[in-house]
């Protein structure tokens, strides 16, 4: 009875232990998957070429996230910046009919993200443009993007490789938005004391990125 007893608890705790096993494999894949799926170039409603409007006329990341450098979330543009030159700017061009639509009727457009953290990553736009992070670290060179793309997948090592080092990845606040700007390690050793960035043990807390 004993000995019956025994491989009776064993056995459940072992079904136990393996549900969950299973489990967090097929949710950690769904994360990873999801977050790797996301390097293909994603489809808007609207075919916006970041190529033409940020490479080709050189209009700034700001003008159309506006809240980059102050908020959490970078924004994206309102049906009113995207008339403000489309009124008199191919204004009867085909790919702009949901564009004239929403302009008409006040219903926003329904762009699709491109990049989604998940709930449990706390990231602020406006504390990495203060610091001197430029928008090509994460973004890669989306002035030369036709249809924009995730470059990498963001994994927890993608951003402690940068906490750990960050004067690698600095620089002048007045290049963060200069796509072609390629940053100077020894320069940033300099902005990291001058913008005060924290320790390398302060920007790896669990609670820097997990709150």
């Amino acid at each position: 009875m004993r000995r019956r007893n025994r491989w009776v608890k064993t056995f459940f705790w072992g079904t136990v232990l393996g549900v969950f096993a299973l489990l967090v494999v097929v949710f950690s894949g769904v994360a990873v998957g999801a977050f790797e799926q996301r390097t293909l170039p994603v489809e808007q409603p609207v075919p916006f070429s970041h190529a033409f409007h940020a490479g080709g006329l050189g209009l700034s990341c700001r003008y159309c996230h506006s809240s980059v450098e102050r908020a959490a979330y970078a924004g994206l543009p309102p049906t009113e910046t995207c008339m403000t030159c489309h009124t008199f700017i191919k204004p009867d061009s085909p790919n702009l009919a949901l564009v004239r639509r929403s302009w008409e009727t006040g219903e926003p457009l329904r762009w699709n993200r491109v990049i989604n953290l998940p709930d449990f990553v706390y990231f602020h736009h406006g504390a990495h443009v203060a610091k001197g992070v430029g928008c090509a670290e994460c973004h890669g060179r989306v002035d030369q993007m036709a249809v924009v793309r995730q470059p990498q997948a963001f994994t927890m090592k993608f951003c402690l490789d940068c906490h750990r080092q960050p004067e690698a990845r600095l620089r002048p606040r007045e290049q963060v938005f200069n796509m072609a700007y390629t940053p100077d390690p020894e320069l940033g050793k300099k902005l990291k004391e001058i913008y005060q960035v924290r320790s390398a043990e302060a920007l790896t807390s669990c609670n820097t990125c997990h709150r």
